[in-house]
C-alpha cells in the first residue's frame, strides 16, 4: 500500500533531485524490410518504423503529464543496420542512414540508434560496406547514431575491427569538425553489446528481440546523492543498503512508465534499464556521489571502490524492483554530460588511465571522453583494444567513445550543448600501438568463455 509519505518522498525526487524517466526506446525489427533492391529495402524501413512508432512521442508526452513523471527522451533502435545491408544488391549504406533520419524527423524522436554492426566474431556481408560508410552517414544526418561490437567474452576481440574503429572515430571527427565533432560523439565501439540497451548512442535492436518492444531508461544520480547526504556518519556497508533502497525506488517508477506505455502502445514491454546516467546540470552528477561518500574529489584515490559499491548497489536495488531489469543498469561515466567529471577533468585530478579503472566496475566505459584533434587512429585503436580486453576478461560491457577535438589541444574546452554537455580536452599517452595494431587477427577468447 502507498503511503502519504512515499508520495511526497517522490515529489521531491523529481522537483529537487532530477528523478527523471531518461528515455523510452522502441525498438523495431527490421528483418522483414530486407530487399535486393535498396530503393524497396529503404521505403520498407521508412514505412514500418513510422507506423509502428507513430504515437510513441504522444505517449510519452501524455503519460508525463498524467503522472507529473518527466520523460526527457522519445527514441527508437533498430536492428543492425548491417544485416539488411547485406541483402542488397547496392551497398550504399548511406541511404539506409538517410531514411533512418528521415523517419525519426517525422515521428519527432530526437535519436534513432541501430546504425550498427556486430563483429565480435568477423565480417559478414554488409559489415564492412557499413562501417566504411559511417563518418558520412553521421555527417549527413542529425538523429542517427552508430555502434559497433568488436568483441565479448564468447568470441574474443576481432583486432581487424579494432584498427578499423580507430580510423572511422577519427574520420567521424573530422567530417563533422564544423560542429564540434559531434559524429564522433554518435558512434560507440562495444565489447559485450546488450541486445535491449535504450540508451544512446549504443542502442539497437537486437536481433534476439522480438519484432517491436519498448525499453525504458531510468536515471536519478540526484536522488542517489540525496540519500547519501542524510547519513551522515553511517558506514560504508550502510551507505550501500541506502543505495539499493533508493534504486528499488527509482526503478518502481520504471516498471510503472514501462508496463503504462506498453499498454497504450499496444506493444511488449521489454526492460527497464536502471543507469545512473548523469547530465551537466548541477545536482545530477555520478561523480558528486563518489564525492558525496567522502572522497575529496572524483578521480583520487578510494574512486574506483566507490564506484563499485555504487554499481553493485544499484543493480541489486532494481532487480528486487523488477523482474524486467537488463540494459547496462548501472552507473554512467560519461566526463562531458557530468558536471562533476568535468571539474575533476578541468583540475586535472581525473585521467584516462583512472578512468579507465574505472571501467572495470561500472556500465560501459570510456564514455564521452575528449580528447587532443591530432590523436593518432592507431592510438585510438589501442584505446578500444584495451576497455574491449576489460569487457572481455570481465564479462560485462565496455565501450568506448571518444571525442578527437579537431583542431584543438590539452586544456581547450568542446562544447555540444544539451544532454551531450562540454567538457575538456584530455591528455593522451602518445606512446604508438601502430605495430600491435597493424598485426590484425584475433586475441583469443579468456578461459571463461567456455561456460557451456
Amino acid at each position: 500500500m502507498i503511503n502519504t509519505t512515499e508520495i511526497l518522498e517522490t515529489i521531491q525526487m523529481i522537483t529537487e533531485e532530477h528523478l527523471d524517466i531518461r528515455t523510452i526506446t522502441m525498438g523495431i525489427s527490421l528483418l522483414d524490410c530486407c530487399d535486393p533492391d535498396i530503393d524497396r529495402a529503404c521505403e520498407k524501413i521508412y514505412r514500418k518504423i513510422t507506423q509502428k512508432a507513430k504515437n510513441l512521442v504522444k505517449t510519452g508526452e501524455d503519460i508525463e503529464k498524467e503522472y507529473g513523471i518527466p520523460i526527457i527522451n522519445k527514441r527508437i533502435s533498430v536492428t543492425p543496420i548491417a544485416m539488411v545491408l547485406a541483402a542488397c544488391e547496392n551497398k550504399d549504406a548511406v541511404r539506409f542512414a538517410k531514411t533512418l533520419d528521415r523517419a525519426a524527423q517525422t515521428v519527432g524522436v530526437n535519436f534513432i540508434g541501430g546504425y550498427s554492426a556486430l563483429v565480435q566474431k568477423g565480417f559478414a556481408a554488409g559489415d564492412k560496406e557499413l562501417i566504411a560508410s559511417i563518418p558520412e552517414a553521421l555527417a549527413q544526418t542529425e538523429r542517427v547514431c552508430s555502434s559497433v561490437n568488436i568483441g565479448s567474452t564468447k568470441t574474443g576481440i576481432n583486432m581487424d575491427a579494432v584498427r578499423i574503429m580507430g580510423e572511422t572515430v577519427k574520420r567521424s571527427a573530422e567530417l563533422t569538425a564544423d560542429r564540434n565533432c559531434i559524429g564522433s560523439a554518435k558512434l560507440v565501439v562495444f565489447c559485450n553489446a546488450p541486445e535491449d540497451n535504450p540508451f544512446m548512442a549504443g542502442a539497437f535492436h537486437g536481433p534476439g528481440e522480438p519484432d517491436c518492444i519498448l525499453n525504458v531508461g531510468v536515471s536519478g544520480p540526484g536522488v542517489v546523492r540525496a540519500a547519501i547526504a542524510k547519513a551522515k556518519g553511517c558506514s560504508i556497508s550502510e551507505i550501500a543498503d541506502i543505495i539499493k533502497r533508493t534504486a528499488f525506488k527509482i526503478t518502481r517508477m520504471g516498471q510503472l512508465v514501462g508496463t503504462e506505455a506498453s499498454k497504450r502502445l499496444g506493444i511488449p514491454f521489454g526492460i527497464v534499464d536502471l543507469s545512473l546516467a548523469p547530465t551537466p546540470a548541477v545536482g545530477d552528477s555520478v561523480a558528486h556521489i563518489l564525492e558525496e561518500m567522502g572522497l575529496e574529489t572524483c578521480g583520487g584515490p578510494g574512486t574506483t571502490a566507490a564506484l563499485a559499491l555504487l554499481n553493485d548497489a544499484v543493480k541489486k536495488g532494481g532487480v528486487m524492483a523488477s523482474s524486467r531489469v537488463g540494459g547496462l543498469s548501472g552507473a554512467f561515466i560519461p566526463v562531458s554530460e557530468d558536471a562533476g567529471m568535468i571539474a575533476a577533468a578541468q583540475r586535472g585530478v581525473l585521467h584516462l588511465e583512472k578512468l579507465e579503472a574505472m571501467t572495470a566496475v561500472c556500465s560501459v566505459g570510456l564514455d564521452m571522453v575528449i580528447v587532443p584533434g591530432d590523436v593518432t587512429p592507431e592510438i585510438i585503436s589501442g584505446i578500444i583494444a584495451d576497455e574491449a580486453a576489460i569487457g572481455m576478461v570481465n564479462s560485462k560491457t565496455t565501450a568506448v567513445r571518444l571525442i578527437p577535438a579537431i583542431g584543438k589541444q590539452v586544456g581547450d574546452t568542446l562544447e555540444f550543448g544539451g544532454l551531450l554537455g562540454y567538457g575538456p580536452v584530455m591528455p593522451v599517452n602518445i606512446a604508438s600501438p601502430a605495430e600491435f595494431i597493424a598485426r590484425g587477427g584475433t586475441i583469443p577468447a579468456p578461459l571463461q568463455s567456455l561456460k557451456n
